[in-house]
């Protein structure tokens, strides 16, 4: 089984997988944070460097952040970005 999620990538990460947003079938089994990046990194050769520095990464779950122990729940859109600074 599988769930139809819309992914959502910013600044380097979208540049290092050249999209910016697309629709992916996420498996049931993929229930965490962490194990979103683990499943993206095996769709290939860009994610996987996109992705290559996973405490570099943080991530919202219909947009809200979560941790990448958190469960993603019934996700419907995740984003990915890198750390933000603010001034």
């Amino acid at each position: 089984m599988s769930r139809n999620v819309k992914f959502i990538y910013f600044a380097w990460v979208r540049e290092r997988i050249g999209v910016q947003e697309e629709r992916l079938d996420l498996p049931d089994d993929v229930r965490t944070g962490a194990e979103v990046i683990t499943w993206l990194k095996g769709l290939g050769k860009n994610y996987a460097l996109a992705l290559d520095d996973a405490q570099a990464i943080r991530m919202a779950v219909n947009q809200e952040h979560i941790h990448p122990s958190d469960t993603i729940g019934t996700a419907r859109e995740i984003a990915l970005f890198p750390p933000m600074t603010g001034g």
